[in-house]
């Protein structure tokens, strides 16, 4: 059997990744740009002070209020931050989006930001992306809220919870390869179809159907906006998406009502676990808080998983020889199995070192988060240099995944390279410290378990199709 994947590329090798079956037309470029220019004015009182005797790390600030933000928009962002890593060294100040910034771009600096004093560096986003996703999700706080909900999400989890659900993961595989074959599929749109609902039931466990058709059309109508410009006007999608999230968020506050009242009516998942804080005063939640948090772990289950499973499909079509050698080391595990008449197990899953190193590969070629932002919560002194209270901190995660000094011939695909231990904080795809990514292990797992799958039924799984 064949399956054919399609991944539109400007050309079958791309100097910079860039999801690949991500089609920007003109009317979404347009949205970015005109985001962009709001951000731009909204953020333009931040002032560039140095008080007498302070150090600023080095660097061009550029234009007054426009700072680098042309250039950081008309440049490769690769050789943005490379060409001033060259000139500045790891620590480096720009302006762009109208914030004053500091890049950071070895791993100790970042170890600093992100773990060792994360309390002076708070996570920012866009007022837009808090009132989409909810502002009482976990990744928007800091401080005792943070720790409390971090612990709760975290349970949800664990290996010891999510082995449960490789077979319910596996009943996803098999219903969408079917709806694969002898066509031509759109890579992305259909890995985050998988991971959607791959997100689900993490999110509430066993789940109805009739319950999460409703909540995936919101859903699908929310996430359409999420990167529009903030105009909550009839008919633009930031307004489509705001009136969907209201909608959703009368949806789960139903569902949440209902599984409060009835412990029976369906638990587990996320929604289990937030539920169950109740028992315990100190971290009782809201309904508000809950249906935040549910919304907020689909958004960030949902699509960067996608992302990088298509980037796994996309590097195994590109390397032929070692697409071979994983379908082996799947081939062997399907013997295994057969042979002891079941399914696929837990335990399956951890005897896949060349798959799982393929995925770790992808991660760090990849790189899907390039950087995260931080704020400076007070003045702070940084390896010698002053960053000002408000200025934006930016580890960069993709220059740390592509620096030689860590990865020799970082632009080749090896997945060879995690043979071996490495130099310690160099491989950040999921962040680190307090703020790191709760459901890591879930996004490897749902990553073995499809390639397992594929690479087993089909004996070519990748012919790929590439628009000029």
């Amino acid at each position: 059997m064949q399956l054919q994947l399609f991944f539109p590329f400007p050309s079958p090798s791309p100097p910079l990744p860039q999801t690949p079956t991500l089609i920007i037309t003109s009317t979404l470029f347009s949205s970015f740009f005109f985001f962009f220019l709001v951000v731009l004015v909204l953020l333009s009182r931040h002032q560039r002070r140095q008080p007498k005797g302070k150090t600023l790390p080095p660097g061009s600030m550029g234009w007054p209020y426009i700072g680098e933000t042309l250039k950081f928009y008309t440049q490769n962002p690769d050789s943005f931050f490379a060409n001033r890593r060259r000139r500045y060294g790891d620590t480096f100040k720009t302006h762009i989006l109208g914030c004053p910034c500091v890049m950071i771009s070895s791993p100790e600096a970042a170890r600093i930001v992100l773990v060792t004093k994360a309390h002076l560096f708070k996570p920012t986003y866009p007022p837009s992306k808090e009132k989409m996703i909810g502002p009482e999700a976990l990744f928007f706080h800091q401080g005792a809220y943070h720790s409390r909900l971090k612990k709760l999400v975290l349970a949800a989890f664990l290996p010891s919870v999510i082995r449960g659900s490789v077979s319910e993961i596996e009943q996803i595989v098999l219903k969408f390869l079917p709806t694969w074959e002898n066509t031509t599929i759109n890579t992305l749109q259909e890995m985050k179809r998988y991971a959607f609902d791959v997100a689900m039931i993490s999110a509430f466990g066993h789940k109805r159907d009739s319950e999460m058709k409703g909540i995936k059309q919101l859903y699908q109508c929310l996430e359409k906006g999420y990167n529009s410009m903030p105009l909550d006007l009839p008919g633009t999608p930031f307004h489509k998406a705001m009136k969907a999230r209201k909608q959703l968020n009368e949806t789960l506050r139903r569902l949440i009502q209902e599984r409060r009242g009835n412990e029976k009516a369906g638990g587990g998942g996320l929604l289990g676990n937030l539920l169950g804080a109740k028992n315990h005063k100190v971290d009782q939640l809201s309904d508000s808080q809950i249906a935040d948090n549910v919304i907020g772990v689909i958004f960030a289950a949902h699509d960067t998983t996608a992302s990088v499973l298509t980037w796994v499909l996309k590097y195994l079509h590109d390397n032929r020889d070692l697409l071979e050698a994983v379908t082996r080391e799947q081939d062997g595990i399907q013997r295994k199995i057969i042979e002891e008449n079941r399914r696929l197990t837990w335990d399956d899953t951890r005897h896949m070192p060349l798959t799982t190193r393929v995925i770790q590969e992808t991660l760090r070629r990849a790189s899907i988060l390039s950087f995260t932002f931080r704020e400076a919560v007070e003045d702070v002194e940084f390896e010698g240099y002053y960053i000002p209270k408000g200025w934006k901190v930016l580890p960069l995660f993709r220059t740390i995944h592509h620096c030689a000094d860590f990865f020799p011939q970082p632009e080749k695909f090896d997945p060879s390279r995690f043979e071996v231990p490495l130099r310690p904080n160099t491989f950040i795809p999921f962040g680190n410290g307090v703020h790191s990514c709760p459901g890591s292990e879930l996004a490897k797992l749902e990553m073995l378990v499809l390639l397992h799958h594929l690479t087993t039924s089909y004996r070519y799984p990748f012919i790929l199709s590439f628009s000029p």
